[in-house]
């Protein structure tokens, strides 16, 4: 098979999660490979992927070889796969524009961040630079509340000939404008997002859990989940500027899925707070209020654990391949069914079942049509909100 070539925005913990576990289980055999909702898509394998093109706007990063640059500061997460060999890729410098919160600049000694002296390259530069590396794919790991540079890379992606997947809350393939995805589609390109789902994390379980309340018959009336980290994700979110479209992500998810949808009060979703020690580790609590038979109140409560850009990386491998299937197929604009199953902001909300059997259908090639998908969930759909 030929390589699945990408470009990278942002070189941060979850880049060095995704580009530690292409060499992980390039190493591994099928049988061995623990931790994967698939070993193979489209006769591509987790280790076909290849970095050709990395951005980032850290000093210690601008200049380095990618897959040296992945264990650079303040990148914190775990470790499991050291022995990468050079890429031959050097990390570019990027446009900074909203990339990254003033606060984070001299933070601390560990977690301080280091802007990067060199010129910023034009979106020219940029188009020309994605060309000439022959990627397919951009990959967007920059920070939340990035939203003028997400647009800026995007802008960059589909007029350079690049598919894209957004794995951050800015809104692009669930513009309600429905902007992006005419370019995507105007230029023959996929695209999947927006914000991506963790493979076990806060919001796919209490989705799930809420969806069990709804098929069993119990009334939700309330529910929280607050989440605390010491990655510089959670450090930057330390500005609530920059988490309006992220709540309004995390929160839909989980809206999506309820039996009614629950008032502004009853519902509380989001970043909570940023604890150093936990470095990658988010820890997540979850508490949800109701009613059961008789009108008879009951409550659950769960403390979830996790290396934060692991849970992520799985995620972004299959959605990787997955649009390398749609250029291979010559499909272009939103994937659905990826964007369903993978992302918590989709352009169209589906329960996780329904998301479940829309990605299967379009691994396989059956070609789920939309009219059997509205069909399948007693023809309702659910527009994802729109920000704000």
């Amino acid at each position: 098979m030929d390589k699945i070539k990408i470009a990278i925005i942002g070189i941060g913990n979850c880049a060095s999660s995704l580009i530690q576990g292409i060499h992980y289980y390039r190493e591994k055999a099928s049988q061995d490979a623990i931790g994967l909702m698939h070993w193979e898509i489209g006769g591509y394998t987790p280790g076909d992927i290849e970095v050709v093109m990395a951005f980032d706007i850290d000093q210690r990063k601008v200049g380095v070889d990618v897959h040296e640059a992945i264990f650079s500061p303040p990148n914190c997460t775990t470790v499991f796969h050291s022995c990468i060999p050079s890429s031959g890729v050097t990390v570019r410098m990027g446009k900074i524009l909203d990339g990254f919160s003033e606060h984070m600049k001299n933070y601390d000694e560990k977690r301080t961040f280091v802007l990067a002296d060199k010129p910023e390259p034009t979106e020219e530069e940029i188009i020309k630079a994605l060309k000439e590396s022959a990627a397919e794919v951009l990959v967007n790991y920059l920070p939340v509340g990035s939203e003028e540079a997400t647009r800026f890379y995007v802008d960059c992606a589909y007029k350079a000939g690049v598919a894209l997947i957004n794995n951050i809350p800015v809104f692009i393939a669930s513009d309600p404008e429905g902007e992006y995805a005419k370019h995507f589609k105007e230029a023959g390109l996929p695209l999947i997002g927006d914000d991506i789902k963790s493979q076990l994390g806060a919001t796919i379980t209490h989705r799930v859990l809420t969806d069990l309340f709804a098929k069993r018959g119990v009334k939700l009336e309330r529910t929280y989940q607050l989440n605390t980290g010491g990655n510089t994700d959670f450090l930057n979110m330390l500005n609530r500027h920059r988490l309006a479209s992220k709540k309004v992500s995390k929160t839909e998810a989980v809206q999506a899925v309820t039996a009614r949808r629950l008032g502004g009060d009853d519902i509380h979703i989001g970043p909570s707070d940023y604890v150093p020690w936990q470095n990658d580790n988010k820890v997540a609590f979850v508490r949800m209020e109701g009613k059961l038979f008789g009108d008879i109140p009951m409550n659950l409560e769960m403390r979830l654990s996790v290396e934060d850009s692991p849970n992520s990386a799985g995620v972004a491998i299959d959605m990787i391949r997955c649009v390398k299937l749609a250029l291979n197929r010559g499909q272009d604009g939103i994937l659905e069914g990826p964007s369903a199953y993978f992302c918590k902001h989709p352009l169209t909300q589906f329960t996780d079942e329904e998301a479940f059997k829309m990605v299967e259908e379009f691994i396989s090639d059956e070609g789920v049509a939309k009219d059997e998908v509205l069909n399948y969930r007693g023809g309702q759909r659910q527009p994802a909100a729109a920000e704000g």
